[in-house]
């Protein structure tokens, strides 16, 4: 029988507020047994970016990542972010390792070429994650905090979106684990009304997932949530949770399931 081990998704809104950020991370830390902490950042990237006079450029609500955004999202995520919310858990007790995917070559990409005349410049589609690596760090008793950049083995470092990264490092590590993946953000599940915070789906299968798309009830940003989540129960992941930030304990939000 396979150890547990849950992935946690923590998205830039909570990153940004200290106070659900605090919370979020105390919850984490009550989670029993073996886990990671995936985060985003791309609120507070925008920030600092304005801040120094760069634009931030968005293609079907994702950054283009051009050389001088590149810069900003590697200091933001890799330090500012990553290196934060590293010292929070460390005063939990949580014995954290900030990662990106360029140490010990956790996680290797590729730069997504151009399609149909969008290029979103120097942002990453992952190739590879060293399922082995990642256990051998939490098998010696420290949490793994992953941030959303990955690297493409050319010296190359390359924003990837954090959903991905989450998905993507469940799936290399189901092999080993019993994995449950969780995607924390600002809503309590998946809504069948968008404008009703109360009117949250409580299970979702492919057939459901389909059918809901076609309807319009699940439309814009969480239709990439959902492709990632399904394609980690695809891949053996046990279950996928999307719920709200502080409801981290699998008891609450939106369940995935195959059918």
């Amino acid at each position: 029988m396979k150890e547990k081990i849950t992935v946690v998704k923590v998205g830039g809104a909570i990153v940004e507020d200290k106070e659900r950020l605090s919370q979020l991370l105390k919850d984490f830390t009550a989670i029993e047994g073996k886990k990671i902490l995936v985060h985003g950042g791309g609120r507070r990237a925008t920030k600092v970016a304005e801040a120094l006079g760069i634009e931030s450029k968005m293609l079907n609500g994702r950054r283009i990542t051009d050389a001088d955004m590149l810069e900003v999202v590697t200091m933001v995520y890799g330090g500012l972010v990553n290196k934060n919310v590293v010292a929070m858990l460390q005063s939990n007790g949580i014995n954290a390792l900030g990662l990106t995917g360029a140490d010990m070559d956790v996680i290797r990409s590729h730069k997504r070429p151009v399609r149909n005349g969008l290029d979103f410049g120097y942002a990453g589609d992952v190739d590879h994650v060293n399922g082995f690596e990642l256990r051998n760090i939490i098998e010696q008793g420290i949490t793994p905090v992953m941030a959303p950049l990955t690297h493409d083995g050319c010296g190359n470092i390359l924003n990837t979106n954090a959903d991905t990264i989450a998905a993507e490092t469940a799936k290399a590590l189901a092999r080993f684990y019993e994995v449950t993946l969780i995607y924390s953000f600002e809503k309590k599940g998946v809504l069948s009304n968008p404008d009703d915070d109360n009117s949250v789906i409580p299970v979702i299968t492919r057939n459901d997932f389909n059918k809901y798309v076609a309807d319009g009830t699940i439309a814009g940003g969480m239709l990439p949530k959902l492709e990632n989540a399904f394609a980690a129960v695809d891949k053996g992941v046990k279950q996928v949770i999307i719920t709200l930030a502080n409801a981290i304990d699998g008891k609450h939000g939106t369940i995935i399931k195959q059918c």
